[in-house]
């Protein structure tokens, strides 16, 4: 009776694996789906459906219907959740989903070894398993914002002097990308991804609304307002650039005096926990054994 009990639990939980996997498995290749979207036609199709196809398409369907169900489908906050922090492809998101749906389960199977408070332990280790890939996904979109906010200075420093040698907007958000590349990959990702969109056909206000909407930064999105206004009041663009990149030295001045600030406060718990206890030791401990010592 255990023996059909473990091979029937096997295989549920093999059956809810494949359907977990079953879009990123069977799903078609880029030149699949280059070559659907080339033939693809609105005229009434003909041609004959094979039977297999029609089985995977099910196959698909009820996989796509089992994820949403679980919670584990794609949106738009996660997918631009994935963009601000710089993971791009779907295959990224079929890892997160497996990775998500594996990770309690994970967390179920270690803590069955533990003999005592077995339950406790299942359920406490499949929340972690569950909510780990969320948190790695959370500190990776706030280490890429760090390393962009590092970055904005010197990019509206170079901005300010490539358009002041006489190149335009666009031709100095290009040249700045490329000078920052090795130092700050991640600005001249940002910068590449403008100069596209601007390339394929997208106002160039939309473009810079696109930045400050996948980045999430308060210096990008304040660099759009100021972009839009001097659009709007025909103010020299250099000008205001100029007054840009030295608020943004003056903010990022304010944020290293404020981290100094802290750090007084900071290294009041290693202190108090760590140092002191050590002094205490090593100018005590020769009177107390000294003390003791002569009470005997």
């Amino acid at each position: 009776m255990d023996l059909l009990f473990y091979l029937a639990l096997l295989l549920t939980v093999f059956l809810i694996v494949a359907l977990i996997l079953a879009p990123w498995l069977l799903r078609p290749s880029a030149e699949a789906k280059r070559l659907l979207d080339v033939v693809t036609s609105k005229r009434p199709d003909r041609r004959t459906v094979r039977s297999k196809e029609i089985v995977l398409e099910k196959v698909l369907e009820l996989a796509r219907a089992f994820r949403s169900r679980l919670g584990l489908s794609e949106d738009e906050k996660l997918r631009q959740r994935f963009v601000s922090a710089g993971i791009k492809g779907g295959g990224k998101l079929d890892v997160y989903f497996i990775a998500r749906f594996m990770g309690p389960l994970a967390g179920i199977l270690g803590g069955s070894f533990i003999k005592e408070n077995t339950m406790f332990w299942c359920l406490a280790l499949a929340a972690v398993g569950y909510l780990l890939p969320d948190i790695w996904l959370t500190r990776a979109v706030k280490r890429r914002q760090k390393r962009i906010q590092k970055g904005i200075p010197d990019a509206i420093d170079l901005l300010v002097v490539c358009v002041e040698a006489g190149l335009g907007l666009d031709q100095a958000i290009l040249r700045v990308g490329q000078e920052l590349a090795i130092s700050y990959p991640e600005m001249f990702e940002e910068f590449s991804q403008i100069n596209l969109e601007q390339r394929a056909g997208k106002p160039r206000m939309e473009a810079w609304q696109g930045l400050a909407d996948r980045t999430k930064l308060p210096e990008f999105a304040s660099l759009v307002t100021m972009l839009q206004q001097t659009d709007r009041f025909g103010t020299p663009i250099v000008r205001a650039l100029s007054r840009y990149s030295e608020e943004i030295r003056t903010q990022r001045r304010h944020r290293a005096e404020e981290a100094a600030a802290k750090t007084k406060i900071k290294i009041l718990f290693p202190l108090v926990l760590f140092i002191f206890p050590c002094l205490f030791i090593v100018l005590l401990g020769p009177a107390i054994l000294s003390v003791m010592q002569t009470f005997k």
